[in-house]
């Protein structure tokens, strides 16, 4: 049995099949998502799991060039905006909608439990080397 790192045969199967500039969604529990993207859904009871350890978690698996969140959470989830950039110093900040539709090209959608507004990021996958 695998003993580190993420223990969710799905989401560590998912992860193993990225590939350079694909995007992971990391997501609320309230975002919308449409047919497509392989989706691997954590949310268990609202708040549980949280966005903060979903992106921590994966941040420890994956290499990321890029990240993408709603403008709108600068007023509505102030708390999401300071982990993302604390993580991402070139932190694009696009609209809701625009951040919805950029779902429907991810490669993966991660679900967490997050009960808070926009908590929502889309991961580009860098490459390690």
């Amino acid at each position: 049995m695998k003993k580190t790192g993420i223990l969710n045969r799905h989401l560590a199967g998912a992860l193993a099949e990225l590939g350079h500039t694909d995007l992971v969604v990391v997501c609320d529990a309230g975002l919308p998502i449409p047919p497509g993207p392989t989706v691997v859904d954590l949310a268990f009871t609202p708040g549980t799991p949280s966005f903060a350890d979903i992106l921590h978690g994966l941040l420890q698996e994956i290499t990321v060039e890029a990240a993408s969140a709603a403008k709108q959470a600068r007023e509505a989830n102030p708390e999401a905006i300071a982990l993302l950039t604390r993580h991402f110093d070139d932190l694009e900040l696009i609209s809701h909608e625009d951040l919805k539709a950029r779902t429907r090209t991810a490669r993966l959608v991660v679900r967490t439990g997050e009960a808070r507004p926009y908590a929502n990021v889309i991961l580009r996958c860098g490459v390690p080397f």
